[in-house]
């Protein structure tokens, strides 16, 4: 049965939206001297939202400049002094958080669902974490003295823009490093909410610093010769760049990059529960999830059945207005990547793979796609084998366990994966011969802060989360 909801709209009269912005710079909202600004929109209605301002490489530099000067003091404080900084912004997250939350949506198309109810008590929950570490970097496992790196380049994504920038500035900050983060083009504006926090909570001038911009300024931050690590979040092709921009210097570097993964379901698994991760897996946060399982691989026996069950439940969704609590998928977060979904998705029929949509009714502006089904896709499909970035699932079938493995791990990348199935055996079988840095079992797409987070192959390298993550920003120093 299909229930009718009445609209359910989140205000946004919490959110204050600047018509234009600036760069955040040694604690201050300082205008640049040369950078052209550029528009930012809402990608639910093509609603113009606020001018953003492209760095400079004078900017960056500027900002490089006060978070080497930061450093100094920074990385002298006391763990524990540390620690009270990020409690306080994580606090202070917490008590924003229906604020953050309207604006992200607003900003990036998710559902506020989403953003209300993942997103951004994950944000705080990552600051509360690492506030935790903070006095404890001797546990981190690299030595009794274990020091910072200095200053931080930070480059964040457009589909998690809050969570991106937790994930990044909370243990940098723990381990002693300063920051300068330049935020997606897109999805600018949470990020200078972040800086008006960062004000709000005291953190002393120059310890994080945002510049925004496109790939000129990002290209700024890799090649500043007074940045000692790189952290990027992004396309492969992006963080093959870094990596060739870097090479024979004495940076270090992280890479959170794409993925291609499957979603494995046997015969014995509990369907009802499967499904819904099925579509957790890859509709959540309308597919544009770099760990999205978007290779589903079913074995012959229940294919039908599942497929059965699958469209039923897809017909279920509910796709619109963001800001609609009852809102399940939302909009693609620009033009230019609902083009690439398009492209993709016509591949898919002209290569031979059957495919179905939903029936929603989408609505006239903005931009949108429907959530989308391929069957009969080979594995040499290009919707088998590139990363889409958006709500569109790949069906194969296999017939053993070993069949399975083989065409999971048949892809550049290795990020993800996942393994439906009620015995425990199986799992532990499948799972240790995944090429994937995280598989979840029975479950898909949940995330702690005490979870390491990261892959292999053309999916990065380096991990996110957990003492994992902290010791990406910090390397073995001598004892005292």
């Amino acid at each position: 049965m299909k229930f009718e909801y009445a609209p359910a709209p989140e205000s946004t009269s919490i959110v204050n939206i600047k018509s234009k912005n600036d760069l955040f710079i040694d604690n201050e909202f300082i205008s640049s001297k040369k950078g052209s600004r550029f528009i930012t929109i809402n990608p639910a209605t093509e609603e113009v939202l606020a001018e953003i301002t492209a760095a400079t490489d004078d900017d960056v530099d500027l900002a490089v400049t006060a978070a080497r000067k930061a450093f100094k003091s920074w990385a002298k404080l006391a763990g524990a002094e540390r620690a009270k900084y990020l409690f306080r912004i994580a606090r202070i997250i917490q008590d924003r958080a229906r604020e953050i939350a309207v604006l992200e949506t607003l900003n990036n198309g998710k559902p506020i669902r989403e953003s209300r109810d993942v997103d951004i008590p994950l944000v705080a929950a990552h600051f509360f974490h690492y506030a935790g570490w903070a006095d404890k970097l001797e546990y981190a496992g690299l030595g009794s003295n274990p020091k910072p790196h200095g200053v931080v380049g930070q480059i964040i994504p457009w589909n998690f823009p809050m969570l991106m920038l937790a994930w990044k500035i909370a243990p940098a900050l723990a381990a002693g490093n300063t920051v300068v983060l330049k935020p997606a083009e897109t999805t600018s504006l949470t990020a200078l909410l972040f800086a008006e926090i960062c004000q709000q909570a005291d953190l002393p001038p120059g310890v994080v610093n945002i510049v925004t911009g496109a790939g000129d300024t990002g290209r700024a931050i890799v090649n500043h010769p007074d940045v000692n690590k790189i952290a990027f979040t992004g396309s492969t092709e992006v963080g093959r760049f870094i990596a060739q921009s870097i090479a024979g210097t004495k940076k270090k570097l992280t890479l959170e990059l794409g993925g291609k993964a499957a979603n494995i379901v046997f015969d014995d698994a509990p369907l009802d529960q499967t499904i819904e991760g099925i579509v957790n897996g890859i509709f959540f946060n309308q597919g544009h999830v770099c760990c999205a399982g978007s290779r589903l691989l079913v074995q012959e026996s229940i294919h039908d059945e599942l497929l059965s069950l699958l469209y039923q439940r897809l017909e279920l969704l509910r796709v619109g207005d963001p800001l609609d609590k009852n809102t399940d998928v939302g909009a693609i977060n620009s033009a230019a990547q609902l083009v690439k979904i398009q492209e993709l998705a016509a591949s898919g029929e002209a290569e031979g793979a059957n495919r179905w949509s939903s029936s929603c009714q989408l609505p006239a502006n903005g931009f949108w796609f429907p959530p989308t089904v391929f069957t009969n896709v080979s594995q040499s499909h290009r919707i088998a084998r590139e990363e889409i970035f958006g709500p569109v699932l790949s069906v194969l079938t296999f017939r053993t366990p070993d069949e399975a493995i083989a065409k999971a791990n048949n892809t550049p990348y290795g990020l993800s994966a996942g393994v439906w199935t009620e015995k425990g055996s199986r799992i532990l079988e499948v799972t240790s011969k995944l090429k994937a840095g995280v598989v979840w079992a029975n479950t898909f797409n949940k995330f702690d802060p005490t979870s390491p987070f990261g892959g292999y192959k053309e999916s990065g390298y380096g991990r996110e989360g957990g003492r994992q993550g902290l010791t990406a920003y910090l390397f073995a120093g001598e004892n005292e």
